[in-house]
C-alpha cells in the first residue's frame, strides 16, 4: 500500500514515490502475502506446480483456476464442501493434483487414436465430483472437452452449477443424480478421484460408457486388493504413478477396461 507523503516531503520524494509505483508489478490473482509477514506467493506455487507437470497455461486459463479456487472458498466457509481450507494447500491438493493426470491421459488417449486430437472432443463423466474436482479445473484448462458432473449432494452440485456460470463454463455439465441412475452408454470416459473401491467404481459406473470405453481410477497408494477383487469381463490394462508437485504422497491414476 503507498503512503501518502507528509509536510516534509519534497518534490524529489514524490518523483522517487511515482518512479517506484510506475516500476511495480500489480500482483496477479492469488499473490499476496501472509497476514504474519511471511511471504506466500500462490500464483508462483501454481505456475511452478503447472511447470514441474509439463503444463503450459496461458495466463487468462491460469486466472480461471485462480476464479474457481477463491469461489470454492467462498463457498467452503458455508457449505464445507471440502476438508482442505488451507490456501496452499487447495492449490496443491485440489488444482495440482486434479490436473497431475492431464499428462498421462494425453499419452493415453494418444496411444488409442494417434491421429486424434488427445483429449478434445471427447466426453467424460467425473462421478463423485463433490466440489468438481478433478473434473471442472480438466474442463478449465480443455475448453474442448465435453465435462459431465455427477453428484448426489444437492449442495454440492448447486456449488458445480455457480461455478459452471459465474467461470463461463459451457462445456460441463452438472448431473444430480445417483450414477446408476444416469442413463448408460453416453462417456467415452469416466473419472473417479478416491470415489470408492475400485469393484464399486465399475458396478456402479461402468454402464456410463459407450463401446471402447474406459474407467480412470485415481487413487493414492496402488490398491492391489482391490485390483484384485475387479469384476469378471474388467481389468486393468494401466497404472501409472502420478507426480503431485508439492505432495509428499503416493497417487496413481488405474485405467480400467472390459475384456
Amino acid at each position: 500500500m503507498s503512503v501518502p507523503a507528509g509536510p516534509s516531503q519534497g518534490g524529489a520524494a514524490n518523483d522517487t514515490e511515482r518512479t517506484r509505483s510506475a516500476n511495480t508489478r500489480h500482483p496477479l490473482p492469488g499473490e499476496g502475502g501472509r497476514g504474519d509477514g511471511g511471504p506466500v506467493n500462490l500464483a508462483q506455487q501454481l505456475r511452478e506446480g503447472l511447470a514441474a507437470l509439463g503444463l503450459e497455461l496461458p495466463d487468462e486459463v491460469q486466472a480461471k483456476l485462480w476464479a474457481y479456487l477463491a469461489l470454492l472458498k467462498k463457498w467452503n466457509a458455508t457449505y464445507n464442501l471440502t476438508a482442505i481450507r488451507d490456501e496452499v494447500e487447495m492449490v496443491t491438493q485440489h488444482l495440482l493434483d486434479s490436473l497431475s493426470v492431464l499428462p498421462v491421459l494425453e499419452k493415453l488417449c494418444e496411444a488409442v487414436s494417434p491421429a486424434g486430437t488427445t483429449l478434445a472432443g471427447r466426453r467424460w463423466a467425473d462421478i463423485g465430483s463433490g466440489a468438481g474436482l478433478p473434473g471442472i479445473p480438466l474442463a478449465i484448462v480443455w475448453p474442448e472437452l465435453e465435462m459431465s458432473l455427477i453428484e448426489t449432494v444437492e449442495k454440492k452440485s448447486a456449488f458445480q452449477r455457480q461455478a459452471k456460470i459465474e467461470l463461463g463454463l459451457a462445456n460441463v455439465t452438472v448431473v444430480n443424480r445417483r450414477v446408476e441412475d444416469v442413463p448408460g452408454g453416453v462417456f467415452d470416459a469416466v473419472i473417479s478421484r478416491a470415489f470408492a473401491d475400485l469393484a464399486d467404481f465399475v458396478r456402479l459406473a461402468g454402464h456410463l460408457l459407450t463401446q471402447g470405453g474406459r474407467l480412470y481410477a485415481m487413487k493414492g497408494q496402488l490398491p492391489e486388493d482391490e485390483i484384485k477383487r475387479l469384476p469378471p469381463g474388467w481389468a486393468m490394462v494401466n497404472c501409472t504413478p502420478l507426480n503431485v508437485p508439492g505432495l509428499n504422497a503416493q497417487r496413481h491414476l488405474l485405467v480400467i477396461e472390459r475384456v
